[in-house]
């Protein structure tokens, strides 16, 4: 009983695995995401420019975007530049915006001095600010419209 339940699902098997290489076969040739053949060479994409000054937000609850280039901020397990002029300790002297308090709270809800270890990777929420077109076509208004 057993051999012959086992014969019937590699029969099964073969069966779906010849069938699928067929189906594979006669889709044709595998086509490229990039629109061109690989060899084939393309422009390099547009840099678009920093934009200076604050950006209004469009919801309550959106991470303000970058005003200024971070080309050259190191922001790894341990170490973080945004924080050298955002950190509560340093923003009043440097004239930078206090990070919210939200970020020096851990999971469970609890008052820290330092910046917790899920808010440390600033460029998961924010993004420099630059006048380059949507990615995608979208319909989103502001808020306040």
């Amino acid at each position: 009983m057993k051999l012959t339940a086992f014969a019937g699902i590699a029969t099964l098997a073969t069966t779906m695995l010849v069938s699928g290489l067929v189906l594979a076969q006669s889709s044709g040739p595998v086509k490229s995401l990039r629109g061109t053949e690989v060899e084939a060479e393309r422009p390099a994409p547009e840099l678009y420019q920093q934009q200076e000054g604050r950006e209004v937000r469009n919801y309550r609850q959106q991470p303000p975007v970058i005003p200024h280039s971070m080309d050259q901020y190191q922001i790894d397990l341990r170490t973080n530049q945004c924080l050298t002029c955002h950190d509560w300790t340093n923003a009043g002297d440097r004239g930078a915006p206090t990070l919210s308090m939200t970020h020096y709270l851990d999971r469970e809800g609890n008052q820290l001095d330092t910046v917790a270890g899920t808010r440390w990777f600033c460029n998961q929420c924010h993004v420099p600010q630059a006048d380059a077109p949507a990615l995608i076509g979208n319909t989103f208004g502001s808020a306040s419209q």
